[in-house]
């Protein structure tokens, strides 16, 4: 059964139609938005700052969602992948946003719709990500702009796929 629990009074608001993996953590002060997928040992702990997440957000297997106290709550808008083992901390992640495997989103940066951080990214504090561009590497820099194609085939692919695959839990 997955830890849900309140923290200083603050309980997590998780819609009937998302999918928590039974060894996924959410604590605290955390909103989610419909379909969303939280699993296998992810953990999203709303208990320093608070964290809202839109709708069909993925948060996949082993990420870390947190914030930090008294200073950066961490928003995540919707249509938002978050690869396994991925670390995001205290910033904002805005609308249709493929965070890769391994990457870390640091306090106060902020990713911008229609963007995509590379697996194994740092992106440090205080960057902004500018919208319709890849990052990638330690510091994240840009290394291109996006395509249409690629955000129809990664990021809307990705989103979807992860809506079907939470399905396949709920029966």
């Amino acid at each position: 059964m997955s830890i849900i629990k309140p923290v200083n009074g603050n309980r997590p608001q998780i819609p009937e139609d998302c999918f928590v993996a039974e060894n996924a953590t959410i604590v605290g002060d955390v909103t989610m938005g419909k379909q969303c997928s939280i699993w296998f040992s992810a953990v999203i702990r709303g208990d320093v700052h608070y964290i809202r997440m839109g709708d069909k957000v993925n948060v996949q297997d082993g990420a870390i969602i947190h914030a930090t106290y008294q200073k950066s709550p961490t928003t995540i808008g919707n249509n938002v992948s978050i690869g396994h083992n991925a670390i995001v901390h205290g910033c904002t992640v805005k609308d249709n946003v493929l965070i890769g495997m391994g990457s870390i989103i640091m306090d106060d940066a902020v990713i911008e719709s229609n963007s995509i951080i590379a697996a194994g990214a740092v992106v440090t504090q205080n960057t902004i990500v500018e919208s319709g561009s890849i990052y990638a590497g330690v510091p994240a820099k840009k290394v291109k702009d996006i395509s249409k194609e690629l955000i129809l085939g990664e990021i809307d692919r990705i989103a979807n796929n992860y809506v079907k695959y939470s399905g396949w839990f709920k029966d």
